[in-house]
């Protein structure tokens, strides 16, 4: 009776051990401020100003979460952020779509330019341009129903119309190279079938590109859901402002409870988190598929 060869390990090199330790450090370092964050949001705020934060605990409790909750009025900004991220993620993802499909099927002569133009946008610091945006929206009439100012400013559809612009860039230069790697040959026999250019980009191409755009919607989601910028040039009224904003309501006028403020800030991130782990699947599936051709 004969056993079967066992297998032998690779010899552990140097390069590789460095490379491993490097990498955990750098997890570690990016981990930091996380678990330092829950650490603090499990304290009191009494314990903390005895011992000090670089200290064990007295004890552990979950309060600073129920304080925060309450407190800071978090289900009324949660709404306000959900008011302004799905629309701006949904009307995003369908405007660069199709835009990528006229780039990415179709040849015409400033195919190559409309695409630069898009992208180009990515390369302005949205700081340059906060005053005369701000100017223009004030120059902007909207019906009372909609603005109690008559503008743009102050108004939660112009906050959302600003991530429209800056993020419609990025997205359609990612479909657009996605879109280029599906074989023409479905576009052409869908033609042949009598199918309009609507419905071949609505019922044809849209359906193929959906991990890409599951991606995409996860990372539009969270870089919409944690702007803070914007929404403080825009918005005056606090009833308005998003999540974010939400946090400062926690700070005292005289002082601030650091456990209370890290406790918020979990739960305020708490949503991107539950987002990225529900599309991750699609997120790295979006990432990896389109990057070579069949």
């Amino acid at each position: 009776m004969t056993t079967a060869p066992t297998a032998r390990r690779a010899p552990l090199r140097p390069g590789r051990v460095v490379l491993h330790v490097f990498l955990a450090l750098t997890c570690l370092t990016t981990l930091a401020p996380l678990l330092w964050a829950v650490y603090a949001s499990l304290r009191t705020y009494d314990d903390t100003a005895r011992n000090g934060y670089f200290s064990l605990p007295e004890s552990l409790t979950l309060e600073n979460f129920g304080n925060a909750w309450t407190t800071g009025d978090l289900p009324h900004y949660y709404l306000n952020t959900l008011v302004i991220t799905l629309p701006a993620v949904l009307m995003t993802l369908l405007l660069s779509s199709m835009v990528a499909f006229g780039v990415a099927r179709f040849s015409f002569k400033f195919n190559l330019a409309l695409l630069m133009l898009f992208t180009a946008g990515n390369l302005l610091p949205q700081q340059v341009i906060v005053t005369p945006l701000w100017r223009l929206y004030r120059l902007i009439e909207l019906p009372e129903w909609l603005s109690d100012s008559g503008s743009l400013i102050d108004t939660q559809i112009g906050v959302v119309m600003i991530h429209i612009a800056f993020q419609i860039g990025f997205c359609t230069f990612v479909l657009s190279n996605y879109m280029k790697t599906i074989p023409h040959e479905l576009t052409e026999a869908a033609r042949v079938d009598g199918a309009s250019v609507f419905r071949q980009y609505w019922q044809v191409i849209l359906p193929l590109c959906r991990p890409a755009l599951a991606a995409l919607a996860t990372l539009e989601f969270t870089w919409i859901y944690n702007d803070f910028l914007w929404a403080l040039v825009l918005i005056q009224t606090g009833d308005k402002m998003p999540i974010t904003s939400a946090l400062q309501n926690l700070k005292g006028t005289f002082f601030t409870d650091n456990n209370l403020v890290a406790a918020g800030s979990l739960l305020v991130a708490l949503p991107t988190l539950v987002v990225f782990f529900t599309l991750q699947r699609q997120f790295v599936g979006g990432l990896t598929l389109g990057s070579t051709k069949g």
